[in-house]
């Protein structure tokens, strides 16, 4: 075992006495000690953890790159540790090894409103630390305990949501290396610690991944300055500095402007602000440890000079995993909602999976990651983050009994089982199964996955139906009060018992996988009672579905509990509901990842293409032309005035609604996985939506595949590559044919000719054409009666206006703004994927 390592040694946590009795946010303690190398060294290895997050140094210099170390576990559980190779800088004769060591998750406060706590973990920062010093015929070792000495430094004030103080006035000059002097300093003293909760780290370190130069810098009414870095990012800003001794700069961070200057709504309680005290020596530099933010903007005060763009940067900061998933449309406004899916994941994977990285949350709300992980598990590599992730809910499960709402567990008292959030001990393995094939992940998953969902049965009424216990349901749907997100359209139970119904097959699903056979008899037998007891509660002999809601409908439809006669009917029903709300997104967590492909498994991918098109709120691009740049938590989170929603749950980074980009992936690019792994595939790319082209790619554990589409005039172009031990079925898109093609490993390229050129509606279109399109004029006439003085007659002036190309007649019009333009083009086109026309636009 790891801890039997430290043991054997002697290596204890140790923490400063000066601690002892502190607050969280205190200064961070500051650790060194000296020791002997000789000129025989073979190698040297440094393993290293904290309670709390800790920056290690060797004679001066930082050891290694990752920041926030160890990152956030269930502590209790698991304390990750971290190895270095020390080789390289151990120098022949005295050297010293130092470690900062600040609050991080263990100490500081955590949680939100009423429930936030502090020292959740630990009552004080406490270091672990063991260098091993390997020569030709002996091991020594310099192992963390009383020899160590512990004092402070420029760190005063460290906090996780409230950020740092760094005063360098304070910073002891040469407190990591050889030579200095710390009588002054205290003896280390142990701290208790349950060594057997040791393990080797193995998901990708948090470290700095990008820096983004300033956008904009201006001067505030306030006097302040003002940063804007034209992304809402996570991380923090570096300054750089030049101004007399004692000198204090701050730096709050936003993620929004109102009337012009920084508002502070989205960060509820947490401060967001780092404070620096300049030593005055010259130029310094000023960077936050200890701490992250979500922020766009940065308001700075008290700087000794004007900033000029070359001083400032903003520094990403978040797990460094491996990119594998792109997509790129002829569409900007697509291309631009797919990016704020990306920087959205980015945000809220630091450490762990999270819901946002700016407020005083930032917790690993299970039902988050559970809607995102088929986006996820396509844009990066997240095996090491999400597998991490489940052994320690497979912990906390085991520990308390149910799978925690979040984890880690800082919420007492959520214990009953609820759907999509709970059932993330099934899904979630099965979707990293599905996408990366290896059957380690579900053995090592199992025993969590099985006991969640034996542990739902008895809840089950007798016709298995889940129609007890506290339910999120459909969250946030756009209609649900704002101080009740959870009160939907969709019956809450009737959206429980369609999750556990999948849930119960992706169980004997798993269960097949590994040859158990009794355990794919009894899960078979609970999917199958279940879905007999929703059919015949929710749904009637014809394919209607209780509620008449999409949620209800697009659940039931991608769930599989609908005969195939009652499918069609279902999916016909599904898109009058979704053209009855003007193609505006009336789902919330539990529906959004499931109703564009309802709409497509059932005929009608014209209309989840106008869905995901429509820019009028709510819709998926109504931030995006508002200038979003990441996913929002509630469709309204900036209200029409463009203040923040006031409702106290508003983060303008939470990537759950972001999860339509799978959809995106699997029909606008069209690849799809048809067996775990993607030792199969079937490439199918549904053009429509008006984009002329497309072109996706994904590394999978194979290698490469890429989709190319490309619509011009008559002609189509088709461009696959298929990676290596693959195979993959091609459903070649509008062709005349309906051909469809089995290839293997290589590049494949199709070039066909269209039946009938296309004569698409544009901006430019004559007012009469597009009211031929009862659609298209009912959209266009909501679009010029939100925008254009009310005294004006909308319908009048169009009947008015039959000969004029609607661009021509805008040009007439008062208070036209490119923002109408670009809403109005974005509407008519994509109307182009109607069904009354025979090809693609």
């Amino acid at each position: 075992m790891l801890s039997a390592q430290f043991e054997a040694v002697g290596a204890v946590f140790v923490g400063s006495p000066e601690r002892r009795v502190g607050e969280p946010g205190d200064p961070a303690v500051y650790f060194r000690t000296e020791f002997e190398a000789c000129p025989d060294l073979l190698g040297a290895t440094l393993r290293i953890t904290a309670l709390g997050t800790v920056e290690p140094y060797l004679n001066g210099a930082r050891v290694g790159d990752e920041i926030l170390a160890p990152g956030w576990t269930s502590y209790r559980h698991r304390l990750l540790v971290r190895s270095h190779d020390l080789t390289a800088t151990v120098r022949t004769g005295k050297n010293t090894f130092g470690a900062i060591v600040g609050d991080g998750w263990a100490v500081g406060r955590l949680g939100f409103e009423e429930i936030t706590r502090s020292r959740i973990y630990a009552d004080r920062p406490a270091l672990l630390s063991l260098i091993e010093l390997r020569y030709p015929d002996r091991t020594e070792y310099v192992a963390s305990g009383e020899r160590f000495r512990c004092g402070q430094g420029s760190v005063r004030a460290n906090s996780l949501y409230d950020g740092v103080t760094i005063d360098s006035t304070l910073e002891p000059a040469g407190w990591n290396e050889p030579g200095f002097d710390d009588r002054t300093w205290h003896e280390a003293e142990p701290v208790d610690w349950d060594m057997t909760t040791l393990a080797e780290a193995t998901a990708e370190p948090i470290r700095r991944v990008e820096e983004l130069p300033p956008r904009k810098i201006w001067k505030s009414p306030a006097g302040t300055t003002v940063v804007d870095f034209g992304q809402n990012l996570p991380g923090w800003v570096r300054l750089h500095l030049d101004g007399p001794r004692g000198t204090s700069v701050s730096v709050r961070h936003a993620e929004v402007l109102v009337d012009g200057v920084p508002d502070y709504t989205t960060l509820r309680t947490a401060e967001a602000t780092d404070r620096y005290v300049l030593a005055g020596n010259g130029p310094e530099e000023f960077e936050p440890r200890f701490t992250y933010h979500g922020f766009r903007y940065a308001e700075i005060d008290g700087l000794p000079g004007d900033l000029q763009p070359e001083d400032v940067r903003a520094v990403v900061v978040h797990s460094d995993m491996t990119r594998t998933g792109w997509l790129e449309t002829s569409n900007d406004l697509l291309n631009r909602l797919h990016e704020n899916v990306v920087w959205s994941m980015r945000g809220n994977f630091v450490g762990i999976p999270t819901d946002c990285p700016q407020r005083d949350e930032r917790l690993g709300w299970t039902g988050d990651i559970n809607a995102f992980a088929p986006t996820a598990t396509y844009l990066y590599d997240v095996r090491g983050v999400l597998m991490s992730w489940l052994d320690d809910l497979a912990l906390e499960q085991k520990d308390f009994g149910f799978v925690p709402y979040v984890v880690p567990d800082v919420q007492p008292g959520h214990d009953t089982p609820t759907a999509l959030w709970s059932d993330v001990a099934v899904r979630l393995p099965w979707q990293l199964y599905w996408d990366y094939g290896d059957e380690e992940i579900l053995r090592r998953c199992y025993d969590s996955m099985a006991t969640f969902t034996r542990s739902v049965v008895p809840l089950l009424d007798p016709t298995g139906l889940w129609t007890t216990g506290f339910q999120f349901g459909d969250w946030l749907d756009p209609s649900t009060p704002m101080d009740r997100p959870g009160q939907s359209k969709a019956d809450r139970y009737l959206v429980a018992t369609a999750f556990f119904h999948q849930t119960a097959c992706e169980m004997a699903c798993a269960a097949d996988v590994l040859d158990r056979a009794d355990d794919v008899a009894y899960f078979t037998e609970v999917a199958d009672r279940v879905r007999t007891g929703f059919r015949a509660e929710y749904v009637s002999s014809s394919g209607r579905v209780t509620g008449e809601c999409a949620t209800a409908y697009a659940l039931a439809i991608r769930f599989g509990l609908l005969d195939a006669g009652q499918l069609s009917r279902a999916g016909a029903r599904l898109a009058d509901i979704v053209r009855r709300d003007g193609y505006r997104i009336s789902t919330g967590f539990a529906g959004t990842p499931h109703v564009a492909h309802a709409l497509t498994v059932t005929g009608h991918t014209e209309d989840a293409y106008r869905l995901l098109l429509q820019t009028r709120a709510p819709s998926f691009l109504d931030p995006v032309v508002r200038g979003a740049t990441t996913i929002w938590e509630r469709w309204d989170a900036i209200l029409p005035d463009g203040t923040v929603n006031p409702s106290g749950m508003t983060s303008l980074n939470h990537y759950a609604l972001g999860s339509v980009a799978n959809w995106m992936h699997t029909v606008i690019g069209g690849v799809r996985a048809t067996s775990p792994g993607y030792r199969t595939m079937r490439i199918a790319p549904r053009p429509g939506g008006g984009l002329t082209h497309a072109r996706t790619a994904h590394d999978t554990v194979h290698g490469r595949v890429s989709v190319e589409w490309e619509h011009e005039d008559d002609t189509m172009t088709v461009r696959v590559t298929i990676p290596d031990a693959t195979t993959a079925v091609v459903a070649l898109p509008e062709h005349p044919d309906r051909a469809e093609h089995a290839v293997g490993a290589g590049r494949h390229v199709w070039t066909y000719t269209l039946t009938t050129a296309l004569d698409l509606l544009t901006l430019d279109s004559p007012v009469e054409r597009l009211a031929a399109h009862e659609e298209v004029l009912a959209s266009v006439s909501g679009i010029l009666r939100d925008h254009l003085p009310p005294h004006l007659d909308v319908e009048q002036l169009l009947r008015r206006s039959m000969a004029l190309p609607l661009s021509v007649l805008l040009n007439e019009l008062p208070g036209v703004t490119d923002h109408m333009r670009r809403e109005l083009t974005v509407t008519i086109e994509c109307n182009n994927t109607s069904s009354e026309r025979p090809l693609l636009p």
